[in-house]
């Protein structure tokens, strides 16, 4: 029997599972939900660049949830992105698992807890009334910095502090969408605190997600999470795949989330992001890693590369 799965978005990701989907006989393609009007109807396939597959793609939720199928995979740029409110996102999970689908999403929500007992409760009556599930997942968050030090936690005998670091280069990926919109590069200081406010808000909700879910599971009581960034700008005018980034505006964020316990830094989570490798020369670069420091000190660091192709 096969599954029957919507795709939820038709960007970078979308496009991906499309193909995934159109190749697994366990998989059935049954619907496909696009936020433009030029995408609306288009043949799935043709959007994914893989031939057409006799599924058209809808702008219309309502369409979606009414459409049978088991599950969701829904990986859009959160609601914030598109100018919609803040819990759009948590309505159209509710809709969803309501009407009986499973939803697997991207953008977030992996460790729920972090924004409290109502937000939970919502999540649970809609999976009681459907009888669905709930699963919020990713690289990072959703991996990186929470399932991979939980699980290599186990090989120490007491730990101190666990630290994750993520460096990554922008100047290859192709969306402006992600790298002006979201992140904020390209942007002057005064741009980004105007522009990129509700983004941020849900920047460090992601990662606070990150550092309560490794306390919780290593039973660390936080006293709180400690959030900073440090802005680097563009010497020059840059030219990556997104477009150009001007000289003197935001061409690199340092964030770092801290889980506080007793006064020190228990659990940690520091990104370098950068349009270009020449950026702040005077950050970490290399490989991502996630560090148990303690009795078993463990450090892994590895590369976002798998068989010689770039994910």
């Amino acid at each position: 029997m096969a599954f029957k799965v919507i795709q939820w978005s038709t960007g970078n990701i979308g496009q991906r599972n499309i193909a995934v989907i159109a190749e697994r006989e366990n998989l059935e393609l049954a619907g496909v939900l696009v936020y433009s009007d030029a995408k609306n109807g288009a043949d799935a396939g043709t959007l994914a660049g893989i031939g057409e597959l006799g599924v058209k793609a809808t702008n219309s939720i309502d369409e979606i949830v009414a459409c049978d199928a088991d599950v969701v995979l829904h990986t859009p740029l959160p609601s914030l992105v598109y100018g919609e409110k803040e819990d759009a996102d948590i309505d159209n999970f509710c809709r969803l698992l309501e009407s009986g689908k499973n939803v697997i999403t991207t953008v977030g929500y992996m460790y729920p807890k972090v924004y409290g007992p109502e937000l939970v409760n919502r999540l649970e009556a809609a999976c009681k009334k459907g009888n669905s599930s709930f699963h919020g997942t990713g690289a990072n968050p959703g991996w990186v910095g929470d399932v991979l030090p939980l699980t290599m936690s186990a090989c120490s005998r007491t730990i101190h502090k666990i630290y994750t670091r993520e460096i990554s280069t922008y100047d290859l990926y192709p969306s402006p969408e992600i790298i002006f919109n979201m992140m904020g590069f390209n942007k002057t200081d005064e741009e980004f605190d105007r522009d990129i406010a509700r983004q941020s808000f849900w920047l460090n909700g992601l990662f606070r997600e990150n550092i309560q879910m490794v306390a919780d599971g290593l039973e660390i009581e936080l006293d709180e999470i400690v959030d900073t960034v440090e802005r680097a700008y563009a010497p020059h005018d840059l030219e990556i795949a997104a477009g150009t980034v001007r000289k003197d505006t935001i061409a690199g964020l340092n964030y770092k989330w801290a889980g506080m316990h007793k006064g020190h830094e228990a659990v940690v989570h520091e990104t370098f992001w950068r349009a270009s490798d020449a950026i702040s020369p005077q950050w970490p670069t290399g490989k991502h890693c996630v560090e148990i420091q303690g009795t078993g000190h463990m450090k892994l660091e590895f590369d976002w590369e798998i068989l010689g192709e770039d994910i």
